[in-house]
This record gives C-alpha cells, structure tokens and sequence, in this order.
C-alpha cells in the first residue's frame, strides 16, 4: 500500500495539516518540524498528491511550452531540455505546436494560461503587441524573442553569424548568399543583421535571397535562387533549410562544398548525418529549454519582486565537410 499523509503524519509525531504546509509550504514550517517530516516522507516513499496540494497553493504543478513546429528537431530539442528542467523541479509540461501560425499561437496562450502556472513561448511569431497583451495576466518568458522587458532566454545570433562569415571569408569566399526564414521569425531578423554587419566589417558581399518557409521544402525552393545569385557559399536560416539546399543542389550536379559551400544553423543531429556533413552554428537547445524552465520557476517563486530579466546564451561554429576554398573566378575566353 502506498504510503498517505496520515502515515507521514504518526511517522513525524505532527498533524496532517503541518504535513501538508511541509511539503507545500515549506517557509511557513520551522526547519526542525520540516526536516523531520521531509525524513519521514523519504523513509515511507510518500509522494503528495499534486491535485490536493493544489488546493492549497493555488498552483496546478503544470507549465506550458509553446512550440512553432515540432516536426523541426530544433524544437525537439527545446522540448527535452524544458521538460528535464522541470522534471527536476517536479512540474509536468503541456506542449503545444501552432504549425507556425501566429493566430493559432495567441488563442493557445489564452487556452493554456487558465491551466498552467507559467507560459514558455518558444519562437512565438505573434507581433509584439498581442505577446504583450497576452502576457499581462500571465506569468511568461519567451525564448529567441525579446520583447520590450518581457523576461527572456536568447541566444547570440550576431555572433554565430559573424563566425559564419569569418570562416567563408578565410576560405576565399568574397560573395555570400542568405537563405532568409520566416519574415515573422525574430531569430532571422537577428540573424539577417549579425550577417549584415560581419559582411560590412569584413568587405564581404551579401546576397539576400528571399524568404522560405524554415522546412526541408524551403531549401529546395531556395536553391536555384542562391545559384542565380552568383555567390560561391550560401548561409541557410537553419539546418533544416541547409539540408533541403543539398538535396537540390546535387539533383542540379552542383558538388558541395568545391561547387558551393554551405553553412547552416541550430546543429541538429541530422547535420553530421548529411552528406557532406554540414558546417553549422551551433544552438545551445537544451541548455536554452533549462535555462527558460529556471527563469520561470524563479518568476513563479518571486511573488512578482524578480525584476527583467534576460538571459543570452553563447553560439559556436562547427565545421565540417560542407565548406572549403571558394572555386577560382572562371576566365574568360583566350584572344
């Protein structure tokens, strides 16, 4: 039979009730009284009742995270580090996934708001104004998003490009093509200008080639416009796009990387998997989904004192077999 209250209660020598503010509450609890009912909740393996304990804090013991796409492996990743933060801290995640549709995004707030102590909005895509609007009532931190003081997890965009471009420009690379995301992604918008201030601090030229959907299918689209561009390397918005560029790219028997180098972002598994392997910026994901989980619960435990809070999270270039020396210029016919 699985150990109650009532056994922790004759186990500690105190009432059920002050079991109960032990575990739930344990500020309200002298140390001595709490240690010894902690000692005997260990010893019988009592484990509260989280629905009863709600009843009391007021809390549901559940956070929300709400994703773009999950058939991304990036969000995946995301996913496993929020729910292995929040595992740790004994809270249970509801994930929902808005298949990149900003409208969707804002009526799953207001949903999952009523049944959650505090939102995680990864990636949101909503304008500025509605996150706002939206995360009055709530207790919220996004991540790859800032928002005026809205608490925030990021990561450094700027300088995972300008590692990007340092590297192609050391390879002899002079014109880089940008395979743009989602006009309504925050992370390209910050991508689309660490690019544009490596490129100027380095002479490299920057061809800006449309906006694609962040999917295999994108890179597919993308890459006869990259080729058309005249560029010798191309940065893609993340993997998955980068991925897609190869798959067209040698349906076209252009070889990368002596054809045309290229370079994604996010480093999910699959990119050492490609072949070539693909160089790639590097996002910390997981720790970015334990970082996100540890700034709400400390959100959740301030009684609304913690003041904004950001956090960003360093970026790293990883290089493999889809860069090299860019392709000497063509020379024109002999007189």
């Amino acid at each position: 039979m699985a150990a109650t209250i009532r056994d922790v209660a004759s186990a500690a020598g105190v009432s059920q009730a002050t079991v109960s503010r032990a575990l739930s509450m344990p500020e309200l609890v002298r140390p001595a009284t709490r240690a010894r009912v902690e000692s005997a909740a260990r010893r019988l393996g009592y484990r509260p009742n989280r629905a009863a304990r709600g009843l009391i804090t007021g809390r549901t013991g559940n956070l929300g995270l709400i994703v773009p796409d999950l058939s991304n492996p990036f969000f995946a990743s995301v996913v496993k580090g929020v729910q292995a933060a929040a595992r740790a801290a004994d809270y249970s995640v509801f994930i929902a996934d808005t298949d990149e549709v900003a409208d969707a995004e804002v009526d799953l707030m207001r949903a999952l708001a009523k049944q959650v102590d505090g939102l995680i909005l990864c990636s949101p895509r909503a304008p500025d104004a509605e996150l706002a609007a939206v995360g009055a009532d709530s207790t919220v931190v996004l991540m790859n998003r800032r928002v005026g003081e809205r608490p925030s997890v990021i990561v450094d965009n700027a300088d995972g490009m300008r590692q990007a471009v340092d590297h192609l420009a050391a390879l002899g690379h002079r014109r880089v093509a940008y395979a743009a995301g989602p006009r309504t992604s925050w992370s390209n918008d910050q991508r689309e200008r660490g690019l544009r201030q490596a490129a100027e601090a380095g002479g490299t030229e920057l061809a800006h080639v449309g906006h694609f959907p962040p999917q295999f299918e994108g890179g597919v689209a993308a890459a006869d416009l990259v080729l058309a561009s005249g560029a010798t390397a191309v940065i893609a918005y993340n993997d998955v796009v980068a991925l897609g560029l190869l798959n067209r790219l040698g349906a076209r028997g252009v070889t990368v990387p002596h054809g045309l180098s290229v370079v994604g972002c996010d480093d999910i598994d699959m990119s050492g998997m490609s072949q070539p392997a693909l160089t790639t910026v590097s996002v910390p994901k997981r720790s970015a989904g334990r970082a996100t989980v540890g700034l709400l619960l400390s959100m959740l435990g301030s009684d609304g004192e913690l003041g904004p809070v950001h956090r960003e999270l360093p970026t790293q270039l990883i290089v493999r077999g889809s860069t090299a020396v860019a392709p000497a210029p063509t020379k024109g016919p002999s007189r």
